[in-house]
């Protein structure tokens, strides 16, 4: 790895802190095995990992040399936003709620098509959410682009390639 790709390299975008955005579908997979605050906090983190994100993506904007200081508070305050809604919707909502759905109709489809008992039944949910996790990553990450793309960007400039490089949210898992 380069001395360049080192001062780019973002580290909310690699393992191990890039998991912390996943503790909140990890906690919907165990919801049925877990106390709701242990759901609730696993919420916590994954927000955490959020707002973190988000306030780094503001600080790496405001080390842009901008022409004016005005110019430098819209483009970070632009930068933090982004990066909110990019994060809340792709990390946090948007899983939380698939994992859970996922979890919930696994839960009603064997309970009413099998004799399975109910705590085998928890442990075949969890693991179904478990397993959903690295597919629905992808799918919603681009889905979360396009509608970025098609709603809020268009009411704010990113600068050229500076501000795309600031807040691109690929992830670099393996």
């Amino acid at each position: 790895m380069s001395e360049e790709d080192n001062e780019n390299s973002d580290i909310f975008r690699k393992p191990p802190v890039r998991y912390l955005g996943y503790a909140n579908e990890v906690g919907e997979a165990f919801r049925s095995q877990v106390h709701v605050n242990v759901v609730r906090l696993s919420y916590v983190v994954a927000s955490s990992y959020v707002v973190a994100d988000a306030l780094h993506k503001g600080y790496k904007a405001s080390e842009v040399p901008w022409q004016t200081e005005e110019k430098k508070k819209t483009k970070v305050k632009w930068a933090v936003i982004d990066t909110l809604i990019w994060q809340g919707l792709a990390s946090v909502i948007i899983p939380g709620f698939t994992i859970n759905r996922t979890c919930f109709l696994s839960n009603l489809v064997l309970k009413k098509q099998s004799s399975i008992p109910a705590p085998t039944r928890k442990w075949i949910t969890t693991f179904i959410g478990l397993a959903c996790i690295p597919f629905i990553i992808k799918p919603i990450d681009l889905s979360v682009d396009v509608f970025m793309e098609k709603t809020f960007r268009k009411y704010y400039h990113y600068e050229g390639h500076i501000m795309k490089t600031i807040v691109r949210h690929n992830r670099e898992d393996p």
